[in-house]
């Protein structure tokens, strides 16, 4: 006895639909190695005129990579020579293809679940690099939520007034604290809190490192990394030069 059309279409629906859905995949990432600027068509870059950067928009160069290369994109972890688990978080177009970053559900996002887990032999980054402070967490959940875009803007440099908590230790907490803390800092250098930076800020270490000067290693880490921005080195010297204040 012969089924008829209807029927068979009605039973062949189910699978049909499962085999649909299984093939679901995240987007492939067809981003640019070239960051998107968002300045305003007609603004220079910088100077007047210029597009601040928005307090709610996450940007990769200013905010996301200098996390990644604190913490993650150093020899023996996620650099590009050592690779661990084919994951190079050195570069957006890297972070973007080996990250395991998921647009369709953030977090679940490798990169972000990772920094939630709390089992030290799991956790990145690893002992005895100390965890990564939640805000930091949090921007990159931010980041990918808005769609793990390669951004940039004008942030501007204002060093009319410079003090430690508001202007030095939030660019030293971005692109140093990661190696620089926890049980084993990088170098035997700890840079986690005002007292140990005060430290390395009075016998020239802090200064020497961050500028390039010879004789001290070049920092940030890893070797060949870019110096920091001339308006964060500049907002440190002024700082050193005013007795390195805890203000």
């Amino acid at each position: 006895m012969h089924m008829s059309l209807k029927v068979l279409i009605r039973l062949a629906a189910p699978a049909l639909l499962g085999l649909i859905f299984s093939c679901e995949r995240e987007p492939v990432f067809i981003g640019t190695l070239t960051p998107e600027d968002t300045l305003d068509p007609g603004d220079t870059l910088p100077g007047p005129g210029g597009h601040p950067c928005d307090p709610d928009t996450v940007y990769f160069a200013q905010q996301i990579l200098p996390i990644l290369m604190s913490n993650c994109a150093m020899s023996g972890c996620h650099d590009k020579t050592s690779h661990e688990e084919d994951v190079i978080l050195d570069s957006y177009a890297s972070v973007r293809n080996t990250g395991g970053i998921k647009l369709n559900d953030p977090k679940d996002s490798k990169l972000y679940k990772v920094l939630l887990i709390t089992d030290p032999n799991d956790r990145m980054p690893p002992p005895p690099m100390a965890a990564l402070p939640a805000a930091q967490a949090d921007l990159i959940l931010k980041w990918i939520q808005q769609g793990a875009q390669n951004l940039t803007c004008d942030g501007g440099c204002d060093t009319a007034q410079v003090a430690y908590a508001a202007s030095v230790w939030p660019i030293l907490d971005l692109h140093c604290k990661g190696c620089h803390s926890g049980t084993a800092p990088s170098g035997g250098i700890a840079l986690s809190n005002y007292s140990e930076v005060k430290a390395s800020a009075d016998n020239g270490s802090l200064w020497g490192s961050i500028s390039h000067l010879s004789g001290y290693v070049a920092m940030p880490y890893p070797e060949g990394s870019a110096k920091l921005s001339e308006c964060k080195l500049r907002t440190i010297r002024l700082w050193i030069d005013a007795g390195a204040p805890n203000n």
